[in-house]
């Protein structure tokens, strides 16, 4: 992953999948090409187990959920958009059908200028 760059990302708006409702990051792109390079290294780990033909990058906030509450929640995440930050590594999380539990960090490179 160090051959990709580290870089800032601001989430300024919700999205919605059926039941979830996530942040969507701007820039999008180093998130694709970072979702890329991980399926490229792992091809028998596709992304979504490959249901999705597309990658749509997101941060889940809320899933599996009744949308009277997802319509609660982004009200108030609303209030405290925009949120930035800067992406330094891509983390491994790995389940057990019950839990999540971080396998590995795989760092990203310098930023460039």
């Amino acid at each position: 992953m160090a051959a990709h760059a580290a870089f800032d990302v601001r989430f300024a708006g919700c999205g919605r999948f059926p039941g979830v409702l996530y942040l969507a990051p701007g820039p999008e792109r180093p998130f694709r090409e970072l979702t890329e390079a991980v399926a490229a290294r792992w091809p028998e780990a596709p992304p979504y187990e490959g249901r999705f033909a597309s990658i749509v990058p997101h941060l889940t906030v809320a899933d599996r959920q009744e949308p009277e509450l997802l319509d609660r929640v982004e009200a108030e995440l609303a209030a405290g958009l925009p949120l930035t930050a800067r992406v330094r590594e891509v983390r491994l999380l790995v389940s057990d059908g019950r839990r999540w539990r971080e396998e590995r960090a795989f760092p990203l490179g310098k930023v460039r200028h």
